[in-house]
């Protein structure tokens, strides 16, 4: 194969015909590779970020052992916790059983959050509970509650593999930094991976609009995002 020449993507005229031009209502991502692969494969751990691909029908597909996601004591109607224990078929769980659950073991009048265990047969929901004094999480409680979650796993190798929420643009589980703002993607890749977590995070939708900004596909992100943000190239 001449150097340079790159195997087709589509079949047919498939590829012209993808080759379309940037649109202000198109979805699409641009994937940056933050590394090429080598012969010698790099052992650290990284969290991978599923852009473009779909939690729930992953996880119905049995790709997953353990979901982490949000949980509250009032309503979870919306939730993908509530969608999952509807659609497996060998699940116990709908979604006023899981919230009654967390109203009951899951409110607490202090700041620590909970993390609830929601057995759902082919997979285990691990659900961040946040304290009953506030209507929302921040990014301390997902740092506590992702230390308790990584041990959680470490301990019972049959978690693994799992997968995360990204817990942004949520309703009922807003995701709050200590400005009261909802955090960087970043921040909350970085929460999770300081706290130990090395499963798979699915990005919210609206961020699959991202379509100017390239975007990494695994944490912790390439160094020469650091050296631009350093004035460097």
């Amino acid at each position: 194969m001449p150097e340079g020449k790159r195997p087709k993507i589509y079949d047919g005229d498939g590829d012209r015909l993808m080759q379309q031009e940037q649109r202000g209502d198109a979805e699409r991502i641009i994937l940056t590779p933050d590394s090429r692969p080598s012969k010698t494969p790099d052992n650290k751990h990284r969290i991978r970020i599923m852009w473009g691909q779909h939690l729930l029908e992953d996880l119905l597909d049995g790709r997953y052992r353990s979901l982490v996601c949000a949980v509250n004591p009032a309503d979870n109607s919306r939730g993908i916790i509530s969608q999952l224990a509807t659609l497996l078929p060998t699940s116990q769980w709908d979604k006023d059983s899981v919230t009654a659950y967390c109203k009951q073991f899951g409110s607490s009048s202090s700041d620590r959050v909970k993390v609830l265990k929601y057995d759902m047969d082919t997979v285990e929901v691990l659900a961040v509970a946040r304290s009953s004094t506030r209507d929302y999480l921040t990014v301390e409680d997902l740092s506590q509650a992702f230390r308790i979650i990584s041990e959680m796993i470490e301990r019972k190798s049959s978690r693994y593999p799992s997968a995360s929420v990204s817990f942004l643009d949520a309703v009922a589980n807003m995701l709050r930094d200590k400005d009261g703002n909802q955090p960087t993607f970043e921040t909350v890749l970085r929460t999770m991976y300081e706290a130990g977590y090395h499963g798979d995070v699915y990005p919210s939708l609206t961020m699959w609009n991202a379509g100017q900004i390239g975007l990494y596909p695994r944490y912790p992100f390439s160094t020469a995002l650091d050296q631009m943000r350093g004035g460097g190239f």
